[in-house]
């Protein structure tokens, strides 16, 4: 394991947990620190891959490999809270709330989640709702393994390039349908329904795949340069195309990016932002001290099972306010404090007894050369 990467995994769970319980309005950028480091980690698997194995053995071993570290606890995840659900349904508790989770089971089943996300049938779900980015990575597994097999090596950097490029041009082309067209079946929320089709996100596993190849020049410097740029453009854009200054712990990039094309050219900035940061602890040894700490290394290990049960964990610490004389705000610290140490404890859980014995098969039945 490359040192650093499983602090940078706590890193970007814990962005994406203050943001859910509206702490932290920047915090949904974790998500896209997962999609550069899956890019990254991703591509370097498989192009060391391709030099040992067959199309069959490749494709067999990644698969086997990724499916026993992700399906098991996804689909566990999905049928418990499917039975918790239809528990609390026959005891009538927020009812309406259970019935939208097994109406949106169906698409969370099938890995087409951040579709049903962007359609004019989405409902928010604290149950499931974050799942739209387990949908776009699997997606991303489908087609990568291929590219990166059958595109001779020489042209992995054009490769890497032209889908950087490629996914801003989709996100602009989107934007401009949703402009001149009106479809019934997609969401009136034009930055969400852009932000989760799985096309939008490519520039951030391109980037990562990018660093796997290459260096990227004066890292430290680059990074300093953008922790400054990025408050100021984000509060400057959104000061000129709104004429105020909202939530100001977005730092001017409030989700989901919509105002003065920032769906467009905001997550270029944010991912390449990531791509800098990555490469810094990767190449240059950037933060790995502060990284390699234990609890942030022991978080990044069980980051996949934070990721599934906070919402939920979330969810229930917030329904407080309906059981106790507490004003939102109070069911929102509470949740705040709480809820994170459940969530570690249901994460450590199952990490220990369901994903980790099923990941010491990979090497058993999915060997790869190390």
């Amino acid at each position: 394991m490359i040192p650093g990467l499983d602090g940078l995994r706590a890193i970007a769970f814990l962005l994406v947990y203050f943001f859910h319980v509206n702490f932290l309005h920047i915090g949904w950028v974790g998500v896209q620190l997962f999609f550069v480091l899956s890019g990254f980690l991703i591509t370097g698997i498989l192009m060391r891959m391709k030099e040992d194995f067959s199309l069959r053995e490749y494709l067999g071993k990644f698969y086997g490999r990724r499916f026993l570290r992700i399906f098991p606890l996804y689909y566990f995840y999905l049928l418990a809270m499917a039975g918790l659900v239809w528990v609390l349904l026959q005891w009538q508790v927020y009812p309406g709330r259970m019935q939208e989770y097994l109406n949106q089971l169906p698409f969370a089943l099938a890995y087409v989640y951040n579709f049903f996300y962007a359609s004019a049938l989405f409902k928010d779900s604290f149950f499931v709702s974050h799942f739209w980015s387990l949908s776009t990575e699997e997606q991303f597994y489908i087609f990568w393994p291929l590219l990166i097999f059958f595109v001779p090596k020489k042209y992995y950097g054009r490769l890497f390039i032209g889908a950087i490029l490629l996914a801003p041009m989709i996100r602009l082309g989107l934007s401009v349908l949703y402009n001149r067209y009106w479809f019934d079946w997609l969401s009136t929320d034009v930055g969400a329904s852009i932000y989760v089709l799985p096309f939008s996100s490519i520039d951030a596993f391109a980037l990562g795949a990018l660093i796997s190849l290459w260096k990227i020049p004066h890292a430290r410097l680059q990074l300093a340069i953008l922790a400054v740029a990025i408050p100021v453009i984000g509060y400057g854009s959104q000061y000129l195309t709104s004429g105020v200054v909202e939530y100001p712990t977005a730092l001017g990039f409030v989700f989901p990016l919509a105002n003065g094309l920032k769906q467009v050219w905001g997550y270029s900035l944010l991912n390449y932002f990531f791509a800098v940061l990555i490469s810094a602890v990767v190449h240059d040894g950037l933060f790995v001290r502060f990284l390699e700490q234990r609890w942030l290394a022991f978080l990044g290990r069980i980051s996949y099972g934070l990721y599934v049960y906070h919402y939920a964990v979330i969810f229930f610490f917030m329904r407080m306010q309906d059981v106790f004389p507490l004003t939102y705000d109070q069911a929102l610290w509470l949740a705040l404090f709480c809820a994170l140490p459940v969530t570690i404890l249901l994460a450590y859980l199952s990490y220990r007894f369901l994903e980790k014995p099923l990941l010491d098969l990979k090497d058993r039945f999915f060997a790869v050369q190390r």
